[in-house]
């Protein structure tokens, strides 16, 4: 491989997936319309963090564009070995007051990508969520501990598995959305025989991360604690989630486009090692920090999962890869970046 076009690569995933293929010394180009902060409505995105940030490699091209411009997007991708999916409408919140900037966006957009990928024969990685499964995950058993919830059927002790059922589920718009496009990626592979990687994520932390409280929740938390911002907890706090840190998330996608797997489907997180729960997050920052979070309570908001853990075990096998970071050394990585900069001056 010598070219990679990564869409969203100004993103918090698009933007690391860009650095590291940089530093490699492949032809990267971005491919990024900037639209997160105005999607997410708060100020504290900065959508031009990460942009400026890649200017210091010379092997990147930044264009600005928007997935759901087929022609200009196949364009920036003439030559590209392999697009790299990030762009998307990301929040579930977002998709329930705006459903159609969210279907276009996750759909239409993704559609370009496959068909800017078969005019070029690029291999693709798509970044799905766990939010595919819909509430079929709340349909299995889990058991309340007094900080976190956990499943109680013994069939999901390593989590989640690709063999449930994306079926007969409320998925919200956004599940919806990014499900059709997840679809659509595993078509294109059976019918135009593209190299194809689904990788439905759970949550994926790190730096360079604008968490805001609709989406990326980790980040958000610690942002939040630092810099004394009111935190909502909707629900009770014992929900739990596989954490994965993004430096492991590139590293799968990498493997995956080195290896011989025409196509994949997999689970992707930190898996049952590597877990939190809202107030198991909260009591470390607290411990990490010397200081008291202060935290609202507010009703459970619509298509939460109280828990999700990907079994990552098929990833590990494929892809002959596990997770690196643990929790407590990415937690301290995020803290640090979110120490350099000012969030106050947002």
């Amino acid at each position: 491989m010598n070219k990679i076009l990564v869409t969203g690569g100004a993103g918090f995933i698009g933007s690391h997936v860009a650095e590291f293929y940089a530093k490699k010394g492949f032809e990267v180009v971005v491919f990024d319309n900037l639209s997160r902060a105005t999607l997410l409505a708060n100020s504290l995105v900065d959508p031009l963090y990460n942009w400026n940030y890649l200017k210091q490699y010379k092997n990147v091209t930044l264009i600005r564009g928007d997935v759901r411009d087929r022609k200009n997007l196949i364009s920036a991708a003439k030559g590209a070995d392999a697009i790299v999916h990030t762009a998307a409408q990301t929040a579930v919140t977002t998709s329930l007051t705006d459903p159609v900037t969210d279907f276009e966006t996750n759909t239409i957009g993704t559609f370009n990508v496959l068909e800017a990928a078969r005019k070029n024969d690029s291999a693709v990685i798509y970044t799905s969520t766990n939010k595919v499964y819909g509430e079929n995950v709340n349909n299995i058993r889990i058991k309340e501990g007094k900080k976190r919830y956990a499943f109680a059927d013994l069939k999901y002790k390593n989590g989640v598995n690709e063999e449930l059922s994306i079926d007969f589920t409320g998925h919200s718009p956004y599940g919806a959305s990014k499900l059709a496009a997840d679809l659509y990626v595993q078509e294109y592979a059976h019918t135009y025989g593209l190299k194809t990687g689904v990788f439905r994520m759970s949550c994926i932390y790190g730096d360079r991360q604008f968490g805001v409280e609709d989406q990326g929740w980790v980040a958000w938390f610690v942002i939040a604690a630092l810099n004394d911002f009111p935190i909502t907890i909707y629900g009770d706090g014992k929900q739990v989630r596989d954490v994965l840190y993004i430096n492991d998330l590139v590293l799968a996608f990498d493997k995956f486009l080195h290896s011989k797997q025409k196509h994949v489907l997999l689970n992707m997180g930190g898996g049952p090692d590597n877990t939190l729960s809202l107030i198991e997050l909260l009591e470390m920052l607290e411990k990490k920090l010397n200081k008291k979070i202060t935290v609202r309570y507010s009703d459970w908001r619509n298509a939460d999962q109280k828990v999700y853990i990907s079994d990552i075990s098929k990833a590990m096998k494929v892809l002959n890869w596990k997770p690196q970071i643990s929790p407590i050394e990415g937690i301290n990585r995020l803290i640090e970046w979110a120490k350099s900069y000012n969030f106050k001056s947002k």
